[in-house]
Formats: structure tokens, C-alpha cells, sequence
């Protein structure tokens, strides 16, 4: 039963919310939002996230943030942001199209973690320029990063604190924001505007959804006439009550949280299995549900023909193959052992 460890995008959708899509594909309702699901899941992200939001579902991660840093940054603006994260390298220049222009300034990290310093020294460089460097507009995180890695609350704070110095509203791409948390052991308001986020994209479709996203204003002022946006984006589903009914089955009982402990849990224990093995190296801290591995080019080429899934990922510097495996939360521990087990037959010689 050889694992994919490619990606959380390749999993089935959680049964609870396809009960939820079942429920909601009963009689007629109110389009384009009108409907009581859409209608209550304000209140059900406001009660989760301690306070009055404005939440915008959409259906893939790539119009969230797109959408999002289009609401906070000018077409003459910058979007600081980690030199690998999503909205840089995965997003085909959405963010660039929606803004109108805005360039995105990737600061470059060895953990997917910028660091406020950075941000003070590239907003100092953009204000020497004057009128001929891009206006500093926003900053984004990733949370958790691409790495797999997670902002440690104190460390948001930190660069919370440069942004509001230098009038920056700041975007969290939280694609994995469900592992980031179960990580962090605190609230949703403790990970966000408490801590200085203005708007967040929340993930569900690496968690267990089908296809649904959210833009989470945590300030309504910061909305204003963010649904034409959406709706000029092509976003507003004339069947949005099939949206919401995953976005409330994936909230409102903690569903988003079992699923991420349980991905983290596994990606734990493969992490520790790992780490006894020679010629193996974890690239990065495995504080989520992704993990980084150098091993030897032919382990790598021996799992791949007994049929394992993962990506080789060459943007990391090693001497060996550098591979990424990701759990989710349907991955079995059977699959784990049987990963591991494979890896250490190769280190045997096997």
C-alpha cells in the first residue's frame, strides 16, 4: 500500500463535509450567497475567531490570496513576503494581475521565516528611492511556511510591530493556517488580529474540503466593496450555499483541527523515525505536516520504482536528493511504518 506523500491536495474529500454538501443539495435556495448557510457562517468565523469578521468564500487558495493582497495593496505598491512562499513561485502571476501591478519583493530565508529586520531594511531602501522604487505597501506570511516550518507567535508580533511602524497591513496566506495552529497550541485570535493580521486566507482544501478557501477581513473597513472584487474575479458562485456548507461543517466542531493534529501526528512520527536512520537529514524543523529529506539519489530512485509519492525538490542546496513528503489527514500510520521500513531495508543494503 505504498503512501503518496505528494501533496495534502491529493487526498479524498473528509467525509463530514461531503455529508454537509449532501445536506445542503436538497430543495431550492437563495443564490449567489443569499442562502442560510452563507448567511451564517459570519457568525460562526466571528464566534471562532473571537471577534466581528467579514469572511468571503472562495474556492481556490490562488483567488484568496490574489483577492486579499488586491484589497490592501496599490498597482505602484510592494508585497514583502519570503522569497519562496506561494504567492512568489506557485501562483502564475496572479497576485501581480489582481493588484494591478503590485510587485512582490521576495526576501530571502533559510526557513521560510522573514524576519522584521528585513522588512526595516527594505521599506529604509524603498523610502531612500523615493518615487522611483515601488511603494511599500504590505507584508505577507506564510503560516505555515512553504518549509513546513511555523511562526512562532512572538515572532508575527515582532514583525507585526515594523508593519504598523511603517503602515503596512499584513496578510497571512494561511493555505496550512489548521497545522499551524495545532502547532501553536492557542486560539485563532491569538494567531491573527490579535497579533496584528489584518486578513487572512484561510485553507480548507489541504484539510479535508472540497474546494474552499476564505478571505477573512478581521476589520469590516478594510472589506469595503471587497464582494465586487470577488465578483469581478469570477468568485461569487451563483450555488454558494455548497461553498459555505464546508467552510461551517469544517469550523464549527473543530473538524479543522482534528484533521490537522492528526496530519501533524503522522508527519511527526515519520519525522522521528527519520531521524534514526544514517545518511538521512531533515532540512528543515517539521513543526507542521511537511517534511524536507536528503538522502542518497539511489534511496531516492528505489522508493520512487516500489511506487512511493513524493516530489524531489530542488531548491534545496544538498549533496544528495533533496525530497518533500506530506501527510494529511487521512494518511494511516500503516503507511508511515511502511515508508520507514522501506528506508531502512535501503540502508541495510536490502
Amino acid at each position: 500500500m505504498s503512501g503518496n506523500f505528494k501533496s495534502d491536495n491529493v487526498t479524498p474529500v473528509c467525509g463530514d463535509i461531503m455529508t454537509a454538501i449532501n445536506a445542503a443539495n436538497q430543495g431550492s435556495m437563495p443564490s449567489y450567497g443569499g442562502d442560510a448557510l452563507s448567511e451564517s457562517l459570519a457568525s460562526v468565523a466571528s464566534k471562532v475567531f473571537e471577534r466581528q469578521v467579514a469572511i468571503f468564500p472562495v474556492t481556490t487558495g490562488t483567488a484568496a490570496n490574489a483577492l486579499a493582497l488586491s484589497q490592501i495593496a496599490p498597482p505602484y505598491g510592494t508585497v514583502y513576503c519570503d522569497a519562496a512562499a506561494h504567492i512568489m513561485t506557485d501562483e502564475g502571476g496572479a497576485p501581480e494581475f489582481f493588484t494591478g501591478g503590485a510587485k512582490l519583493i521576495g526576501l530571502p530565508t533559510t526557513d521560510g521565516k522573514i524576519r522584521p529586520e528585513q522588512i526595516s531594511s527594505a521599506v529604509a531602501f524603498a523610502e531612500d528611492m523615493g518615487v522611483h522604487h515601488v511603494k511599500p505597501a504590505a507584508v505577507s506570511l506564510s503560516q505555515a511556511t512553504e518549509w513546513g516550518t511555523v511562526y512562532q507567535l512572538d515572532e508575527v508580533a515582532a514583525i507585526g510591530a515594523v508593519a504598523v511602524r511603517h503602515g503596512l497591513p499584513m496578510h497571512m496566506d494561511g493555505a496550512r493556517f489548521a497545522n499551524a495552529l495545532v502547532h501553536l497550541g492557542c486560539t485563532p485570535a491569538e494567531a491573527t488580529w490579535k497579533n496584528g493580521i489584518d486578513v487572512l486566507s484561510l485553507g480548507a482544501t489541504k484539510n479535508g474540503a472540497l474546494c474552499a478557501e476564505a478571505v477573512i477581513f478581521f476589520d469590516a473597513q478594510r472589506a469595503f466593496d471587497f464582494d465586487r472584487r470577488r465578483k469581478r474575479a469570477g468568485h461569487l458562485w451563483s450555488k454558494m450555499r455548497f461553498v459555505s456548507a464546508q467552510l461551517l461543517a469544517y469550523l464549527d466542531e473543530g473538524l479543522w483541527l482534528r484533521n490537522a493534529a492528526h496530519a501533524n501526528a503522522m508527519a511527526t512520527a515519520l519525522a522521528d523515525g527519520l531521524q534514526q536512520i544514517s545518511q538521512v537529514v531533515l532540512l528543515q524543523a517539521v513543526d507542521a505536516n511537511e517534511l524536507f529529506v536528503s538522502m542518497p539519489e539511489a534511496w531516492v530512485s528505489a522508493l520512487e520504482t516500489r511506487g512511493f509519492g513524493f516530489y524531489r525538490w530542488p531548491l534545496c542546496a544538498t549533496r544528495n536528493v533533496a525530497i518533500r513528503l506530506v501527510t494529511s489527514y487521512v494518511t494511516q500510520r500503516l503507511e508511515v511504518l511502511e515508508l520507514l521500513d522501506a528506508i531502512r531495508g535501503l540502508e541495510r543494503g536490502a
